[in-house]
This record gives structure tokens, C-alpha cells and sequence, in this order.
């Protein structure tokens, strides 16, 4: 597309980079504050940029890879919430702005020709980036699913050989799995001697939770603790008599503090008032 004076478009989009992005970044602004103003400028000015970048290293240094620097775009797309159809959408409306630009700035007869010549430009660098967007965004859910995992049953000490594992939510199979793992880490780890359920936060106990929550309790006997499960409300407890689960090896208490004072008789320890302020 150099005929007639008409440069490449990679050279004018490097020609007229800064015209180019500032009506882009623009665009963008406008598109996406429909949806949201979690997105600032400066942002997009970035991503903008680095996106440009992206596109100058594979034209015009060929001989290196783009993946890296694909790569770190793509990371900061998933990291500014762009979900999949924006960044399609603001590539796309990048297309467009370049072949507009071409249009006012040189008299081309073959329009057709230069949609072609600028989507073959632009494809290898979109499909890149968004391959390495695929890549982040898998990798972001699979870190955030980790971190969910460990937070939906922590095992933490409160006292020397005692700890508690606070559960809030439903339990599904796949929870009630990473419970019994951490409890049987925990209890290794931690030389617990007794260990405590707090059931509290656990709207419903039925057959299969409670029949997760036995089995816990045996895995944590058989590895030389004790177990108790504590936060039965009254109305956990009315279901549990009606569904007729046999809790009898398990001892329960209706409160954690109830059970922290029993884990402490356990462990030959107790709480004892200090007396008043007055007492020296």
C-alpha cells in the first residue's frame, strides 16, 4: 500500500502513533464508561500504548518473539477487569479508527483492499493477545480458586495443641475434601491435641454435611487428637434429632467458647479470673 505516495500501515500507524491513539483512547473511554467508571484514563493510555508497542516490534523487529510483551498487555487487561468482548471490541475499534485515518489522509480507490491489508495486519498481534488473555485470565481464576480453597476451611491455633476451624457457607463433596485435608495437615503440623468444628456460620446441616463432619472426626482421632464441634444453634440441633444423625462419638457444644473451655480441660488447663483492677 505504498503506491502513490500511500505508505504501509504499519509505517503510518507509526507515522501518525500519537493522532491515532489519542482518537482511540478516546473511543475507548466513551465505550467503556457505559459499562463502567472503574476504568480511568490513564489506564487506557497504557494499555493503549503498550498495545502499539506490541504491534512496532512484530512489523519492524520480525526476527524477535512478541509473546512476552503480549503477554504483559493481556496481564494488564485482565487485571483492569476487561471481560473478553471489550477487548475484542476495542481492538476492533482500533481497526477502524486506522483505516479512517488512511481514508482522510490519502486518496485510496480500493477500499475493500485496504480492509484486507489492514486486517492482516492487525490479526496475528489480536490473536496473540488474545491467546495470552485466555492464558491470564485462566491463571487469575485458578490462583483466585486456590486462595478460596484455602480460605473455605483454615485450621489456626488459638492455643498451644488447640485449634479451631471456623466453617461459614455450605459444604459441598469438594469443600468437605479440602476439610479433611487441612485437618489432617493441620493436626500434624500444629501438634493439635484437640481440635474444634465451629459449625456456626454453616446454614444447613443435613445427612450429607453431618455425615462429612463424622468422618473428619474420625480421621482426626485416628491421627491421636480429639475432636469437637461446636456453634450448634437450636435449630441446627432440631434438624440434626430429626434426620436422626447419630453425633454420639462426636462431643458438641452449643457455643466456641464453650468449646475452647472444654479443649482446655482436655488439656489439663483452664481460664481463671485475674480479680479486680485493685487486686496487685
Amino acid at each position: 500500500m505504498e503506491d502513490k505516495g500511500t505508505p504501509s500501515v504499519p509505517k503510518f500507524i507509526e507515522i501518525h502513533r500519537e493522532e491515532i491513539l489519542q482518537e482511540w483512547i478516546q473511543q475507548l473511554f466513551e465505550q467503556y464508561d457505559q459499562n463502567s467508571n472503574a476504568v480511568t484514563e490513564q489506564v487506557f493510555q497504557y494499555i493503549a500504548n503498550e498495545y502499539l508497542n506490541v504491534l512496532n516490534h512484530y512489523y519492524f523487529h520480525s526476527d524477535q518473539d512478541i509473546s512476552e510483551k503480549a503477554k504483559d498487555v493481556s496481564q494488564k487487561l485482565v487485571q483492569a477487569g476487561w471481560p473478553i468482548h471489550m477487548v475484542t471490541k476495542s481492538l476492533n475499534t482500533f481497526e477502524r479508527i486506522v483505516f479512517q485515518k488512511m481514508m482522510e489522509k490519502h486518496t485510496i480507490d480500493h477500499h475493500l483492499d485496504l480492509l484486507w491489508e489492514i486486517e492482516n495486519i492487525v490479526s496475528p498481534i489480536l490473536d496473540e493477545v488474545l491467546h495470552q488473555y485466555t492464558l491470564s485470565y485462566e491463571r487469575t481464576i485458578h490462583l483466585q480458586k486456590m486462595a478460596l480453597q484455602e480460605l473455605s476451611a483454615p485450621l489456626i491455633p488459638i492455643f498451644d495443641n488447640i485449634t479451631v476451624m471456623p466453617l461459614v457457607g455450605t459444604i459441598d463433596t469438594e469443600r468437605a475434601k479440602r476439610i479433611m485435608e487441612n485437618l489432617l495437615h493441620g493436626v500434624v503440623k500444629y501438634r493439635s491435641e484437640v481440635v474444634l468444628i465451629d459449625i456456626t456460620g454453616v446454614p444447613v446441616v443435613d445427612t450429607m454435611v453431618a455425615h462429612h463432619i463424622i468422618q473428619a472426626s474420625d480421621a482426626v482421632r485416628l491421627v491421636g487428637a480429639k475432636c469437637l464441634l461446636v456453634g450448634i444453634r437450636p435449630e441446627i440441633a432440631q434438624t440434626i434429632v430429626n434426620l436422626g444423625i447419630d453425633l454420639d462419638k462426636i462431643t458438641t457444644k452449643n457455643s466456641l467458647q464453650k468449646g475452647i473451655e472444654a479443649a482446655l480441660e482436655i488439656t489439663n488447663r483452664k481460664i481463671v479470673s485475674m480479680g479486680d483492677s485493685s487486686c496487685r
